[in-house]
Formats: C-alpha cells, sequence, structure tokens
C-alpha cells in the first residue's frame, strides 16, 4: 500500500469512528433530554412534586459525574473503545429501568445509575473523535458529535408526541434503552480501537490524575475549562429541563411544547455544527465566541419577554437551541486540545464531570426560584449573567496555548 493509499485509509477510519460516535451521541442526547419531556406527564402519574422534579431533572448528573471521572480514567488506562462500549451498555439498560419505575425512589435510582453509564460514555466519544481527524479538523468534528445530542432530544420530543396515556412516559425511556443497545453491536463491529491513543501507548507511559490535568502548566487552563464547563452546561440542562414545563406555564399546550421543543433540538443541532466549524478558524476564533455567548444573551432575553404563541416559540426556540448549542460546542471544541493524547480521557473526563455540576445546579436553580414564586420569565433572565461570565471565561481559554498532538 502507498503512503497516500494508507493516508487515505487512515482518513476513512476516522470519519468512521467519527460517524458511529455521533450515531451514539445521538442516542445520548436522547437518554439525557428524556426527563425533560417526560416530566409534563410522569408527574401527575407518580404523584411528585415541584421539589421532586427538581431531584429528578438533577439526579442523574450526580451519577454522571462518578461515571465521567471514571470513564476518563479508564480509557487512558484500558482503552477507548471497551470503556465506551461498556457505558453505553450501561445506560441503555438502565434507562429501560427507568421505564419500569413505579415511584419515586426507584424512579431516582434507576436515573442515577443511567447517569453512570452516561457519564462513562461522554468523555471517551469526546476523544475519541478529537483522535480521530486532524488538530484544523477538531472543531467541526467535536461540533458534529454535539450535534447528535439535540437531534437525539429532538427523537425525545417526537417519542413524547406519539402517546395520549399518562402512563405513556414510560415509553420514552424504553425507546431511550432499546436504541442504544442496537448501535451498540454496530459500534462492536466497526469502531477502531483508539485511533490515537492506543492501550500499549498508555500504558508504558503511566501518569497521575494530578499530572494529567496540572502537568506542564495546565492548572490555571484547568481550572478555567471547569468554570466553562460548570456554567455552559447550567444554562443548557436548565432549559432542556425546564423549558417543556415553563412553556406549558405560560399557556402553550403539551402539544405546542413538544413541537417547541423539537424546534429548539433541531436547530441546536445546526448551531452546534457551525460554530464548531468557526472555531477551527483560529482567526475566527475570538469573534465566533463572543458571537455564541453574546447570541445566547439575547435569545434569553426575548424568550423571557415573548407572548405565548406557538408561532412566536417556535422562531425563539430555535434562536434558543442554536445559540446555547454554540456555547456547548465552544466549551467541548476547546477541552480536548489543552491535553496530549495519553492524558486526555482523563482530562477530557474531569471536565465533563465538573459541567456534570452545572447541569445539575441549573434545574435546582430553576426548581428553588419557582419554588419561590418565580415567574418563567424571572427564570430565564437569570441565565443572562451566567451566560456573560461564561463568555468572558471562554475568552480567556482561547487565548491558552493548547496541546495539538
Amino acid at each position: 500500500m502507498t503512503i497516500g493509499e494508507q493516508s487515505a485509509s487512515r482518513a476513512k477510519g476516522g470519519l468512521v469512528a467519527v460517524a458511529v460516535c455521533c450515531l451514539l451521541a445521538l442516542f445520548e442526547g436522547f437518554d439525557l433530554q428524556a426527563a425533560g419531556v417526560a416530566a409534563p406527564r410522569l408527574a401527575p402519574d407518580l404523584h411528585l412534586k415541584p421539589e421532586d422534579l427538581g431531584w429528578f431533572f438533577s439526579i442523574s448528573t450526580f451519577g454522571l459525574m462518578a461515571g465521567a471521572a471514571i470513564g476518563g480514567r479508564l480509557s487512558d488506562r484500558f482503552g477507548r473503545k471497551a470503556t465506551l462500549l461498556v457505558s453505553v451498555a450501561a445506560f441503555g439498560i438502565l434507562s429501560i429501568a427507568t421505564g419500569l419505575a413505579h415511584d419515586l425512589n426507584s424512579l431516582l435510582l434507576a436515573r442515577f445509575l443511567t447517569g453512570v453509564g452516561l457519564g462513562g460514555a461522554l468523555p471517551n466519544l469526546i476523544a475519541i473523535v478529537a483522535e480521530s481527524v486532524s488538530p484544523k479538523l477538531r472543531g467541526r468534528a467535536v461540533g458534529f458529535l454535539y450535534a447528535g445530542m439535540p437531534c437525539g432530544g429532538a427523537m425525545a420530543s417526537l417519542v413524547s408526541l406519539a402517546g395520549a396515556h399518562p402512563s405513556d412516559w414510560r415509553m420514552i425511556f424504553f425507546v431511550g434503552g432499546v436504541g442504544p443497545l442496537l448501535a451498540l453491536l454496530l459500534a462492536l463491529v466497526l469502531l477502531p480501537n483508539s485511533p490515537k491513543a492506543q492501550v500499549a501507548t498508555v500504558g508504558t507511559q503511566k501518569s497521575g490524575f494530578v499530572e494529567a490535568l496540572t502537568g506542564d502548566g495546565r492548572g490555571l487552563t484547568t481550572l478555567l475549562l471547569w468554570i466553562a464547563f460548570f456554567l455552559a452546561l447550567l444554562i443548557m440542562y436548565l432549559l432542556l429541563s425546564w423549558l417543556p414545563s415553563l412553556l406549558i406555564g405560560r399557556g402553550l399546550s403539551r402539544p405546542d411544547a413538544g413541537l417547541i421543543q423539537m424546534a429548539f433540538n433541531l436547530a441546536g443541532a445546526a448551531g452546534s455544527v457551525a460554530t464548531g466549524w468557526l472555531m477551527d478558524h483560529r482567526r475566527w476564533r475570538t469573534l465566533t465566541i463572543l458571537g455564541a455567548f453574546g447570541a445566547s444573551a439575547v435569545a434569553v432575553t426575548v424568550a423571557a419577554g415573548a407572548p405565548a404563541s406557538l408561532a412566536v416559540f417556535l422562531v425563539v426556540g430555535a434562536a434558543l437551541g442554536a445559540t446555547v448549542s454554540g456555547v456547548q460546542s465552544v466549551v467541548y471544541g476547546l477541552a480536548p486540545g489543552f491535553y496530549p493524547a495519553r492524558l486526555r480521557g482523563t482530562g477530557v473526563g474531569a471536565g465533563v464531570v465538573m459541567g456534570r455540576l452545572g447541569s445539575a445546579a441549573g434545574p435546582l436553580l430553576a426548581a428553588a426560584l419557582i419554588g419561590a414564586g418565580g415567574s418563567s420569565n424571572q427564570v430565564l433572565l437569570a441565565l443572562v449573567p451566567v451566560i456573560a461570565a461564561g463568555g468572558l471565561v471562554s475568552l480567556w481559554l482561547a487565548t491558552r496555548p493548547g496541546s495539538d498532538d
């Protein structure tokens, strides 16, 4: 085989790896957003109070934090593929268990364990995609990966619209469990073993957790990444978890809220890809970060004052999805480049853990505001200073030297 043929073969293998990871991210996005779309029917069926819903939205993220820390570390030690496959199997099986829950305790336990599987999968998906393409294509590859998540959320909204009985919320979790288990068979055959950070390489260069996060002057960069992840995911998961309920509280019907959630997710996929593509062009990076965070603040402010009309909120919801997903694409796209390949799983996994603290805080913040008598407008406007802080941190990160190996 000639050098050109070898290069073409590696590129093809990289594209296959990215495609498989995007498919798995689709189902991860489905499960992550299933709670939000199931909540309007799940709450009355299981007699949940608003504070119970807050814990239902957040509990899986605590499991996800544990899974991300463990999964990222195991991927550097034993390989990306093996760790990813086990994680996907876990969240598929436990999503089905969520649909079998009969009370609050069984529901929270199933969601927590589902989160462990989801957490183990995400840093491995990011690392595999980042290592499957050249550094100059990394932003758009991660953008495509992240686009799978809002597409999965749109699927969850579509499934939720199919049922009318109060107990039909269970079908959302059954679909969210069977789908990744079927995709797992495809990944088992097509996904290559750790495209860049091979297990043998990892085994010859043992490194500690502290070295991965702070070695070679990465301490400040890691701290900034943690803050950026925390703020970005607080914004996203407050909206994902509470947007349907907030819309219904504004006077829109449940089907209307489902359609708006679909618009939010589909536009989010487009926003993620577009932002990732722009982030690959270094001369546009600062403007891209300013645009993503600035547009998010504008979209949230407009949503807080928009009239309760389906036509209006289809546009506003799409704007929210595109801009907030663009914010996620900025943060996820920046993270892999700051860590060498042999430590990338650990570094990205730690960032995901901190992000999940934010994703847990977001729904709980909304629950606290609503419980204190706050309106949906006040919940949305509370995000504006969070967006501003996240934008400043991301701009600072963009000036930091990164590792492009």
